[in-house]
């Protein structure tokens, strides 16, 4: 989609706080040319621009205004979704001031917005971004649902004296007709605060002015501003967080069918006040408003989903690859086979946030197990599936209202509806696909298809809208759509403007020809949506009379043996075909508006059909990643097993398949400290166990050959060793700042990944560090993965029985060439201490260090160790304790879990007993009670 020109220069903006009042107008129809239109409006604006700011939008190239129409011609207010003047008035005409250092803004379409200075905000503060994008008004694109980088806008409030912590958030996505609103309560670290905005990656974060005031700004603040540093920032005004008016705005723009929102948060005044101070401004900047009961509402509690904080996603990989952000070897490349921007935005968002709910995990995986087992189902879903556009843009450009009605507003409003034309006769395939699928979610999927008011949508549509109207790729194709798609004889002047356009854009073709046999060329003709029709030619430069074209041709510029150029006559005619297109679009416009006004009642089903595509979309992607490998479905229990399970990343990247290994974990033995050289693949597994828990919690097959998993509801890791310039945070001092987060907000259901702690500094303090934390999480039943290189740190198996040791095998190759030894990394995890010993130092008789430094290293690190060995030896009546804990552990697991008839159970306690006794022969005789 094109886009208004943005200006990177920043506007001088006084200290002294000023007010904008919006104009109250009701809409005018305009159907002048965008330049002067735009200098129009412009100028009509600058009254109310505050001092320091432009009100003029840029002058561009003049052009002459179309010729008015009567006032019969016009179309009424009738036309559109209900009254929008009174509405526009009501919910638009106050002051409203604005906080911000953003950069000005040049629009060809519309006026620039002014934004007044800082009313009590921090003047020093620069921003980043300083653009919010105008949604559906350009219609010279060839597809107006393309991809586009972030456009979410949120809303961020604190509460103030004993409720300061209590967050209230709302976002609205600008291509999507969504508003999500959430509060929660968060401690002083505003972890969840970060996390959820990190997820969703905003384009512009507003505060209220209150929050930033120089010298005594909040804890959020400076945390919000220092973790989003490339995010533009805008303060408003305490006075328009308002809850009242928030609860206004959700009675007016609430869908029915989504009403029920009303109840959950009508006691929730802070995201209440967000979402107050968000829709304003939203109709401030976009200079548009929602049209009522058109908006989908809904509310999430912080606890529906799983949190991985920022750090932790950027340390798996989970979106983004650390090496090169343009690579897809991460979690979401391995996953992504999705075919529409729905559903890899739906994909994107669950891998951040995956779910908790073990119910909806396996309704997904029962969708996903019946499309891999029925072929006729995948591949019939995939095809239709891939013809979807992006159904949550194109809703939300059809629900909102401009304010000013200029050509391209009148363009993109027919452009969406042949592509909510081709949408809606993609229904009926789609029911087609799903008819035969047994799964509870795929059948309920299917109901939501079988609503009446997508045939009644399509009826109306096809009583006005050519059948043959569909979307097409090219800006050409689509502009013939555009032209023709209203039937003929509905309106007698369109028929004879259509008539004159297709006259025209003949004498252009036939023009050409002419040119061409005059000069013997070889020319053709072509389109572009900035130059219009235009002249090209491949040839030679040996073939042109004298190497050059003839004078007639005028902007030529050339591209290997490829010419593009135009005459005066040509450009002359394309002013014809535009002022005719013009007519063209304002009278199918009036068409258009009337059309909508009759289906807007029954519109909102769009919504279950874009929540419907976007799913089917993401399981089909889970499906098709499950055909490329040997992944399983997981289990959910209260233990974390899996069996020879594998990297997926490191799948998608290597030629051969990574080595398998085994996990068992469970709240008797929670806490794994794995030990190893180094690369003998540490840091590999800990990823590997976070990446299947993830794909397991958003309801995917996993890379192992059999998977149970706990339900975590945090995962965190450290993993990362680099520092931190921005900061001004050493290795050693970002490990502290990360591993006090995990300590602060770790609980029972967590899943800890812990890579070599305490490097930063001495081993001595190392050591002791990475103890302390150690015996903090096992107060704790999360279950933790703990690597390291610091081998006195094992021994703490003996005082807590729920530890248990792994370690990396390496095997030793006699180098014959260098008649030294040498490390072949195995990659497989066995249990116990490893077995090497002081293999940094072998690394270090490997490399280039004088003999007799690696000789004196090998005899003060030999004192060390016997020493410290000494004081770590366990005794009888430990081992004794050790083995009853492991033994009860695994008789609570069995009485949890146990799927056993009785004589399969009573065998496998006999072995218990067996195992028991093996590993404490001295220990008291079990009870008979055991065998029961």
């Amino acid at each position: 989609m094109l886009r208004p020109e943005i200006s990177s220069t920043s506007p001088s903006v006084p200290a002294a706080s000023s007010s904008v009042e919006a104009p109250s107008q009701g809409p005018r129809y305009d159907f002048r040319l965008p330049e002067t239109q735009s200098r129009a409006s412009a100028a009509a604006f600058s009254a109310c621009s505050p001092p320091g700011t432009s009100g003029a939008a840029g002058d561009r190239s003049s052009s002459s205004s179309l010729p008015r129409r009567p006032p019969s011609a016009r179309p009424a207010q009738g036309l559109f979704f209900g009254n929008k003047r009174s509405y526009a008035e009501s919910t638009f005409a106050s002051n409203f001031t604005f906080g911000t250092s953003s950069s000005s803004v040049q629009d060809s379409y519309y006026p620039q917005i002014p934004k007044t200075p800082l009313s009590a905000g921090n003047p020093q503060r620069s921003s980043y971004k300083s653009w919010t994008p105008q949604v559906g008004y350009s219609a010279t694109s060839s597809s107006a649902v393309s991809a586009h980088s972030s456009s979410v806008i949120v809303a961020v409030v604190e509460g103030r004296g004993l409720a300061r912590g209590e967050i209230g958030m709302a976002s609205v996505d600008l291509k999507s007709p969504q508003i999500i609103l959430s509060q929660f309560a968060d401690n002083t670290t505003y972890a969840k605060v970060i996390t959820k905005l990190k997820i969703l990656s905003p384009l512009e974060i507003i505060m209220s002015n209150t929050a930033c005031v120089v010298g005594n700004s909040t804890k959020l603040f400076n945390l919000v501003t220092e973790n989003f540093k490339n995010v533009n920032f805008t303060t408003i005004q305490r006075k328009y967080f308002n809850e009242t008016k928030g609860l206004e705005y959700i009675e007016q723009l609430c869908t029915a069918e989504f009403s029920t929102v009303l109840m959950e948060v009508q006691s929730k005044y802070y995201c209440l006040a967000a979402v107050a101070a968000l829709l304003k401004y939203v109709e401030f900047i976009q200079n548009s408003v929602y049209a009522p009961k058109s908006l989908k509402i809904c509310f999430q509690g912080s606890e529906q989903t799983a949190m991985i904080d920022s750090s932790s996603a950027q340390n798996l990989e989970l979106i983004i690859n650390n090496q090169d952000c343009r690579n897809n070897h991460t979690l979401f490349g391995v996953l992504n086979y999705t075919k529409t921007p729905g559903g890899s935005r739906r994909l994107r968002s669950n891998i951040l946030e995956p779910l908790v709910d073990i119910e909806t995990i396996n309704m997904r995986l029962d969708c996903v197990q019946e499309l891999l087992h029925d072929e006729e189902l995948f591949f019939g879903l995939q095809s239709v599936i891939s013809r979807f556009l992006d159904t949550e843009q194109l809703l939300s450009v059809l629900i909102q209202i401009p304010k000013q009605d200029t050509v391209n507003a009148a363009e993109s409003k027919i452009t969406n509806l042949i592509y909510l034309k081709h949408t809606l006769e993609l229904v009926d395939p789609l029911k087609i696909a799903l008819k035969n699928c047994d799964t509870p979610l795929l059948r309920a999927y299917y109901g939501s298809l079988e609503d009446k008011r997508f045939g009644i949508i399509l009826e109306k549509i096809k009583t006005v809208i050519n059948d043959d109207a569909r979307y097409m790729k090219g800006c050409l194709n689509m502009r013939t759509q555009k032209c023709y798609a209203v039937r003929s004889n509905i309106n007698e002047f369109l028929d004879i403007a259509r008539r004159t356009y297709t006259e025209i854009v003949d004498d252009i073709a036939g023009m050409i020809s002419q040119l061409a046999e005059k000069y013997s060329l070889p020319l053709r003709t072509s389109f572009s949506s900035a130059r219009g029709f235009f002249i090209q030619m491949t040839t030679d430069c040996t073939a042109l009379p004298d190497d050059q074209l003839p004078s007639e041709f005028i902007k030529i510029s050339k591209v290997k043996n490829s010419y593009s150029f135009t005459s005066a006559d040509l450009i002359k005619m394309n002013e014809r075909c535009q002022e005719s297109l013009r007519e063209i679009y304002h009278m199918t416009y009036m068409i258009v508006c009337k059309l909508l006004s009759e289906i807007y009642e029954h519109i909102h089903c769009l919504y279950k059909l874009s929540d419907t595509v976007s799913m089917l979309d993401m399981l089909l992607s889970f499906a098709h990643a499950c055909t490329l490998s040997d992944y399983v479905r997981p289990e959910f229990t209260d233990t974390l097993a899996i069996k020879q399970g594998w990297h997926p990343i490191l799948e998608k990247i290597s030629v051969e398949k990574p080595v398998a290994n085994n996990t068992y974990i469970t709240e008797g033995s929670n806490f794994l400290i794995i030990t190893g050289p180094n690369m003998s693949g540490k840091s590999t597994y800990l990823k590997q166990i976070a990446l299947c828990q993830i794909m397991a919690q958003i309801g995917s097959y996993v890379p192992a050959e059999y998977s149970s998993f706990r339900i975590a509801e945090q995962i965190f890791t450290r993993i990362s060793t680099d520092d931190d310039i921005e900061t001004n945070s050493s290795t050693f001092m970002k490990e502290m700042k990360e591993i006090a987060y995990i300590l602060h907000n770790a609980n029972d259901k967590s899943l800890i990944l812990i890579d070599e702690l305490g490097r930063g500094t001495n081993t001595e303090e190392g050591i002791g560090i990475c103890y302390a934390v150690c015996e903090h999480l096992l107060s704790l039943k999360a279950f933790t993965l703990f690597a390291t290189h610091f081998l006195e740190l094992c021994h703490i198996d003996v005082l807590y029985p729920n530890v248990e040791n792994m370690h990396f095998e390496v095997q030793h190759v006699k180098n014959t060439s260098r008649n030294k030894e040498a490390i072949l990394y195995t990659y497989k995890l066995s249990k116990g201490l490893t077995e090497e010993k002081n293999y940094g130092l072998k690394a270090a008789e490997v490399s280039s260090l004088p003999p007799s430094i690696v000789l004196d290293a090998k005899e003060i690190t030999t004192q060390i160790t016997r020493q410290i060995l000494q004081n770590q030896r366990s005794t009888p009546e430990m081992e004794r304790q050790r083995a009853v804990y492991h033994l009860a552990t695994r008789l609570v697991q069995t009485a949890r879990n146990s799927q056993l008839d009785p004589d399969s159970l009573r065998t496998y306690l006999s072995n218990l007993k067996k195992k028991y006794e093996a590993d404490f022969p001295e220990g008291e005789q079990i009870s008979g009670k055991t065998e029961e």
